[in-house]
């Protein structure tokens, strides 16, 4: 039974049992990248964020596809955004229009809400570049991923020079890249780009058990707390900014009604009901992470 639904275009958004999932749905399109579904996306990030029901946020594509990449209507202008009109949310950063999978990968990256791919067919250019700052990324058996860019004469999108040698190792993601070519799920899972992979007909199934796992078992508080200290750690420069901010946080949370609770379900031996909202009670580590940079205008 759906807790909420919201309309969109070009995806949909459903909340039941605690978990958001977002639809990329452009089916006859194989669910090809816009504008219009750049912008949906961002808004359902804020939805999913602002709301203390959703705990866990899982995407995946309408019928047979993920994502096949940026939507190539446009022909040989769809990356020429001097002849193409910019709309929506679009900004520029150092005096250039800002890269519409980049808004969303960071935005996918500042997530509080752990997230979960469920990568049901192919994922190619911003198709598999905007799940790289996803948490886990589950895959269908049959799925195919292409970084693609350099086949179309295009420089990797989406902030992915960052996260895919974080995600795969460099030598892996520079393979990948370099040749520009299609590969298979098992592929994925041998160079890490995917955490496991399903039998098409059950990967939404694995999908929301995982989802469900965190959901009944964690403090959401804790979840999103831990989330944002490991991809900030990423850019870190010694283990001891991490060492600083583990100690504040245990300081902080140990005080805290969830911790109390945890321990006592524990030694209980019961399922916790931990009470902390995300809305009011993250702890103050520092800025959350990614910070827009000061260009942005």
């Amino acid at each position: 039974m759906a807790d909420s639904i919201r309309p969109y275009s070009e995806i949909d958004y459903l909340v039941a049992d605690r978990i958001a999932t977002i639809t990329l749905s452009r089916p006859d399109q194989l669910n090809a990248f816009t504008q219009v579904m750049r912008d949906e996306l961002i808004d359902a990030f804020d939805r999913a964020d602002s709301d203390d029901d959703v705990r866990v946020v899982v995407v995946t594509g309408r019928g047979r596809a993920f994502c096949a990449g940026a939507d190539l209507s446009a022909g040989r202008d769809t990356f020429n955004t001097e002849r193409r009109q910019r709309s929506g949310t679009a900004t520029t950063i150092d005096g250039v229009p800002r890269d519409g999978g980049g808004q969303v990968s960071l935005r996918v990256a500042a997530s509080l809400k752990p997230v979960i791919a469920a990568i049901n067919g192919p994922a190619v250019g911003v198709g598999v570049t905007m799940t790289l700052p996803m948490d886990i990324r589950l895959a269908a058996d049959d799925a195919k991923f292409g970084f693609v860019f350099s086949r179309r004469g295009l420089v990797m999108e989406a902030a992915s020079s960052w996260f895919l040698p974080r995600v795969v190792g460099i030598s892996q993601a520079l393979e990948w890249v370099a040749t520009g070519r299609v590969f298979d799920a098992a592929e994925a899972l041998r160079g890490g780009l995917v955490a496991r992979t399903y039998p098409a007909g059950e990967l939404l199934v694995a999908a929301y058990a995982l989802a469900r796992e965190i959901a009944d078992n964690t403090s959401a508080v804790a979840v999103a707390t831990s989330r944002q200290l490991m991809w900030r750690m990423l850019g870190a420069d010694s283990p001891w900014e991490a060492h600083r901010l583990d100690s504040r946080g245990i300081y902080v949370l140990g005080q805290a009604p969830d911790v109390a609770e945890g321990v006592s379900a524990f030694l209980e031996k019961r399922l916790p009901r931990f009470p902390m909202r995300i809305s009011t009670d993250l702890p103050d580590l520092g800025p959350q992470w990614p910070e827009p940079p000061g260009s942005l205008t």
